[in-house]
């Protein structure tokens, strides 16, 4: 059967983020299957220009951010943006006609959605990849348990429990979403995954870069992703002097740019890392797999919080389309794609001495490589490819429509 999706989107690219490489994967596989796709952006996409653009061969529909009863006033200035974002999508859904709305993250997505859907008889998929509040509280906007956050959390869960269907990441966000009283024959998950053919398994190491970041002879441990608190990467580096004195050859690579990477150099600076640690900052998309040639084991080290014990990230899987290894901290995000010692790694989180430990014993077990490196690919082959997670949508959209009909 053929169907109409409108994607509501926080923002798409020209940006670049894991929202927008989630988002393009779900839209491609998604006309793969024979259905149309509509994009409408939120007044969060800050870069937009006009009210429809085309962008790499897509055409969004773009909410202009204009001026809110009080920009200064939090609440306020978000109300006012849903509002913007009800009246466009009112205007889009009755020139596209769509069978399904289909809302991502944020809630302040997800309420517009429910609003106009109600208003025309459409029915309402909310796609939960994070929650709102917890988002806040990561970027320094809001406190654990604070009146904001409590209010955040107050909408999510209201949005979720009145859309037809709800849709989420991983299992671990899955039951947070039942907990809070959502049917759970309502909540299906869709997890990321990635595009297995963009990957050659175990490439050739790119030499050229190796010598160009000085490199050359030397065993890599490298992080590719953002720099955030979460992510961990002063763990690393606080495990680096422990991993020299056994492994002089070792270098730290840090691929990625963020909030904390000014912190995170002066950290090196107090720990005289500087010749160890290889800040490359941010780096083109279409560059990336270079850096991931020439690591010999990928570490993640997110630290345990409410987030990454509920969510699972896309830079592991990634690396393990790559035939990489991983070693990663042994919080909940991780638990759901990682089994120790059989696809990758796990240690205790936020302890640079077992990240050291952990290091030091994957280095020295290279007869093990091979084996864990080829679980790792079957893994994402089979459980994390996009055609078989997208195509989990099918079941959500029909249930959300025999809603409708019911």
């Amino acid at each position: 059967m053929s169907l109409r999706i409108l994607h509501v989107l926080d923002h798409s690219i020209p940006l670049h983020s894991g929202y927008t490489f989630r988002t393009l994967a779900i839209l491609r596989e998604q006309r793969a299957l024979g259905w149309e796709t509509f994009h409408l952006t939120s007044p969060k996409h800050h870069v937009a220009t006009s009210a429809e653009e085309e962008v790499e061969g897509w055409r969004f529909f773009r909410t202009l951010m204009l001026p809110t009863a009080s920009s200064r006033v939090p609440m306020l200035h978000e109300l006012g943006m849903m509002r913007q974002l009800a009246r466009r999508l009112g205007e889009i859904s009755r020139l596209v006609q769509p069978d399904v709305i289909h809302a991502h993250s944020p809630v302040l997505n997800a309420l517009p959605a429910l609003w106009v859907g109600r208003r025309l008889g459409i029915p309402v998929v909310y796609e939960v990849r994070a929650f709102w509040e917890d988002a806040a509280v990561d970027h320094g906007t809001s406190t654990e348990g604070g009146l904001r956050y409590r209010l955040t959390r107050d909408l999510e869960t209201v949005a979720m429990r009145r859309a037809d269907q709800v849709t989420t990441i991983c299992e671990g966000l899955r039951q947070e979403i039942i907990g809070r009283g959502v049917q759970a024959r309502k909540v299906t998950v869709v997890p990321n995954a990635v595009d297995v053919g963009m990957f050659h398994f175990a490439s050739k190491p790119d030499e050229a870069l190796k010598r160009q970041l000085g490199l050359t002879g030397m065993t890599v441990l490298g992080f590719i992703g953002s720099c955030y608190v979460y992510e961990g990467r002063d763990v690393l580096c606080e495990a680096l002097p422990s991993v020299l004195a056994a492994r002089p050859d070792v270098r730290v690579l840090l691929v990625g740019g963020g909030p904390q990477e000014n912190v995170l150099r002066a950290l090196v600076g107090e720990r005289t890392l500087q010749d160890k640690v290889v800040f490359t900052g941010r780096v083109p998309h279409e560059e990336v797999q270079r850096y991931y040639s020439i690591v010999d084991l990928l570490v993640y080290p997110r630290r345990s919080m409410r987030l990454t014990e509920l969510v699972t990230p896309l830079k592991p899987l990634e690396a393990m389309a790559q035939g990489q290894l991983v070693v990663a901290s042994d919080v909940g995000g991780h638990r759901e794609l990682i089994r120790d010692a059989v696809t990758g790694f796990l240690f205790a989180p936020g302890s640079a001495e077992a990240l050291a430990g952990k290091a030091l014993d994957v280095l020295a077990r290279r007869d093990t490589w091979a084996s864990v490196r080829a679980q790792g690919r079957h893994f994402v082959e089979t459980e994390r490819s996009w055609p078989s997670s997208a195509a989990r949508y099918k079941a959500v959209y029909d249930q959300a429509l025999a809603c409708l009909a019911g």
